[in-house]
């Protein structure tokens, strides 16, 4: 199915069913926030995301180069600052693939398909090694720096994998490389190794992970 969506391009990658909270302070996102306000329905306050492989979230659209996978978003929480900037929450819902984009408007537009997750059955050795490995990265991680995750994990493989793939440390592509990935299974194998690597590195030199997903205030302009 083809649609249209307000976009916001990011530095960053993120993944369904995952909840982040944004900084909107550039006059482009501000106009996007206003126009989701107007839809009466919330649960119709959708726009998309897709990640910037090379440019900046400030500045002129052509100085961008993205990535063509990304997420559908529902905005569920809006705080309104008294210089015009918004405190924002929304929530990552199925992946789009970014057909086309329209940068005339007061807000850039994309021209978006679906781009579901297949339904898949995960073989439970894949789960157990998935969880073994984030179980052994969170200790890890705990000593140094604290849990880089509050609470239990999903039982749902889809939902498992798009939630290590959120959490896991990684530069932009290798997340990237996850959001894209053919199904669960090959999602969670692909962490997995990506957590150990982790471990090891940690092993040697005590350090901290390059991304905290869930401790980052993203700035989406």
């Amino acid at each position: 199915m083809v649609d249209t969506l307000p976009m916001f391009p990011l530095n960053t990658v993120l993944f369904p069913g995952v909840s982040v909270p944004l900084t909107v302070f550039e006059d482009r996102y501000r106009a996007l926030v206003h126009h989701l306000l107007r839809v009466e329905d919330p649960a119709a306050r959708l726009f998309g995301t897709v990640g910037i492989r090379e440019g900046y979230e400030v500045g002129d659209h052509g100085a961008q180069s993205l990535y063509r996978v990304g997420v559908r978003m529902q905005l569920t929480e809006v705080e309104a600052n008294p210089d015009g900037t918004f405190e924002i929450v929304a929530v990552g819902q199925e992946r789009i693939q970014l057909d086309r984009l329209e940068t005339s408007g007061p807000f850039p537009a994309g021209h978006v398909t679906e781009r579901p997750d297949p339904e898949t059955e995960v073989p439970e050795q894949i789960l157990e090694r998935a969880r073994a490995a984030f179980t052994a990265y969170r200790a890890a991680l705990s000593d140094i720096r604290g849990d880089p995750y509050a609470g239990a994990l999903p039982r749902d493989p889809t939902y498992l994998s798009w939630t290590l793939a959120a959490v896991a440390p990684l530069p932009m592509p290798e997340r990237q490389s996850l959001l894209e990935a053919d199904d669960a299974a090959l999602r969670l194998a692909m962490v997995t190794d990506l957590l150990r690597a982790e471990l090891r590195a940690m092993n040697v030199i005590p350090s901290l992970p390059a991304t905290e997903v869930a401790r980052t205030r993203w700035s989406p302009n």
